[in-house]
């Protein structure tokens, strides 16, 4: 399946390739660090998008307790549910797919690297041509397996960046759904020993810079305003409120009417006198 995806994607794996040498040749930093800079730089191409995600995420958390309630109302016919969630979402201008956006934009940048560092010492590879030490921070060996050496230390900080990433990322899901963001990462630990280090180090990379741009942009966007609550009080649309009196006193109530428009006559009522005089 890879090697499929691999074809399509061969240009970007011919480009990523080429950054990785300049960073290496021209900027003269080690395989490691161009990896670390490469991030970077996909990372910053990718701020747009991520800026219209925190304003869907921020989007959504305004108005969750209305989408709540449409589901709740159409709990039990789901087709109408979607359709009424489609047309609040049309109304009040929420794209959820933006949410979605930077994870798929990375995806083909994640499987071209892979091809690149899988590739990186083959006959013909980037060493074959270029030379330079492979290791990072002595600990690691960016074209071995993470299983070798240390490269199961740098999993389990891989592990714990994307759960406080994901956490991050998450705020505006429900229970389960969060949850299972949580989960993921450590479920996908079995297939990741397998992989590159240089791919964990890319990994570790942009959840790091992930949470640090997440917390910078909340602070600078501002948040939605709040659409006004509705109360039992508030009119409903196209009603004018009910004027009291003038002087802030309790709204007269309006009089029967009745034989074309005269006020009906009430019962007489009685007035109690005073005797006269007082008893000895």
């Amino acid at each position: 399946m890879i090697a499929g995806i691999g074809n399509i994607l061969s240009p970007l794996e011919n480009l990523l390739r080429h950054v990785l040498v300049w960073l290496h040749e021209s900027a003269h930093l080690p395989w490691a660090w161009s990896i670390v800079a490469l991030t970077v730089m996909v990372r910053i191409l990718l701020v747009p998008l991520m800026v219209r995600q925190i304003h869907s995420m921020q989007g959504l958390q305004v108005h969750a307790p209305e989408m709540k309630a449409i589901q709740q109302k159409w709990k039990h016919d789901k087709q109408r549910q979607n359709e009424e969630l489609m047309k609040f979402y049309k109304e009040n201008k929420i794209n959820p797919a933006a949410s979605c956006l930077p994870i798929v934009a990375q995806f083909p940048v994640f499987i071209s690297l892979y091809l690149v560092l899988k590739h990186f010492t083959n006959k013909g590879g980037v060493l074959d041509t270029y030379h330079g030490s492979t290791d990072w921070l002595h600990l690691v060996n960016i074209t071995q397996h993470v299983n070798v050496g240390w490269g199961p230390l740098l999993l389990v900080i891989y592990v714990a960046s994307q759960l406080s990433s994901s956490w991050f990322m998450s705020t505006t899901m429900q229970g389960a759904q969060r949850w299972l963001m949580m989960i993921l990462p450590v479920a996908f630990v079995p297939f990741l020993l397998r992989f590159p280090s240089g791919l964990m180090i890319y990994w570790l990379t942009t959840n790091l810079w992930t949470t640090g741009q997440g917390v910078i942009t909340r602070r600078l966007v501002p948040k939605p305003v709040p659409p006004p609550k509705r109360s039992s009080r508030t009119p409903p649309t196209g009603e004018a409120p009910t004027q009291g009196p003038p002087d802030g006193g309790a709204p007269a109530k309006p009089k029967s009417q009745g034989n074309g428009g005269k006020p009906v006559a009430g019962p007489p009522r009685r007035v109690k006198r005073k005797r006269s005089g007082s008893r000895r």
